[in-house]
């Protein structure tokens, strides 16, 4: 009896990019030393390549030099005539599509993107498609091998918020996000828990290729409903800061009522709505300039069929 209900062609070209914020310095030192000795990410039957996504940014230890990498990729900026007037990041982008996306001669199966978060979000895979059966089968994977330690599972499917990743020009796309971490810090905890997800993850391709079925499975995700802005003043300028209940209480549901920001004049505001959430991203550093105080998620579960390599 087969549990193979879907066969998927085999993986052959892997893409690890570390440094796509330039101040997210965990993927930035992982990178750089794989490049130096590759053993580690190593298996047979798969080529792996580590990239530095924004070396511009890693030489300022900055988040980008003009602007956000990681938001750029969609078909309008890949789309503009290059030229040294484009931002830096946007003539990134059409290089990264060139080198690794569907229109290379080089196109690349699967790219994992490392990223630190200031907020206290643990192990987080992102994922940006909830009907992919490898890639729920590929997160289930890590999940289990990851445990006890918790991994959690950010969707980031989403009718108008679209993110245009730079991992998006692979054919599947895993977002690794670990923290609490600085920017511009290095933690010994955080290396080593991004280090065992990429292990597991390319044990996961390595099984797959071999020939191992995997069942059919479910995982628990946490959809993003909407960002939260801070309360601001006439000015626009911030005029709460995240509530002491709210901080570092990423993926804990969060009830209407519950405080959420607190006034310099000790005035909490709580949660509105009528309906629990989960927050993530609680007052991330990066995100005080895109006027996000945390996400808004709600938890699914979501199936995969068995897969099989097609090859066996």
């Amino acid at each position: 009896m087969t549990s193979c209900q879907v066969a998927k062609d085999p993986i052959k070209k892997v893409a690890i990019f570390g440094g796509t914020h330039g101040n997210e310095l965990t993927g930035v030192f992982l990178v750089k030393h794989w490049l130096e000795n590759n053993s580690e990410i190593q298996r047979t039957g798969l080529e792996v390549k580590p990239f530095i996504a924004n070396p511009r940014a890693v030489e300022r230890c900055t988040r980008y030099i003009d602007c956000d990498l990681n938001r750029v990729f969609d078909p309008e900026n890949l789309g503009k005539k290059t030229s040294e007037d484009l931002p830096y990041e946007v003539r990134r982008a059409q290089e990264i599509s060139h080198l690794f996306g569907p229109d290379s001669e080089d196109s690349y199966d699967v790219i994992f993107d490392l990223h630190n978060t200031t907020s206290n979000m643990g192990c987080t895979l992102i994922l940006e498609d909830s009907r992919n059966d490898f890639l729920i089968q590929m997160i289930h994977y890590i999940k289990m091998s990851l445990a006890p330690l918790p991994c959690y599972v950010y969707l980031i499917e989403h009718p108008s918020l679209k993110y245009a990743t730079t991992r998006s020009v692979a054919k599947y796309a895993v977002g690794i996000e670990v923290g609490p971490q600085p920017q511009g810090v290095l933690r010994a905890d955080i290396l080593d828990q991004m280090r065992k997800m990429i292990k597991h993850a390319l044990d996961f391709l390595h099984n797959f290729n071999e020939g191992k079925e995997f069942p059919p499975c479910a995982i628990e995700v946490y959809k993003v409903m909407e960002k939260v802005d801070y309360p601001r003043n006439k000015s626009g300028e911030i005029a709460a800061v995240i509530h002491p209940k709210l901080q570092d209480q990423d993926w804990k549901p969060l009830h209407p009522g519950d405080p959420v920001f607190l006034t310099l004049d000790g005035k909490t505001i709580p949660l509105d709505g009528d309906c629990t959430v989960y927050p993530a991203f609680v007052n991330e550093a990066a995100y005080y300039e895109k006027k996000e105080a945390f996400t808004k998620t709600t938890k699914l579960t979501l199936s995969a069929k068995g897969i099989c390599s097609s090859l066996h």
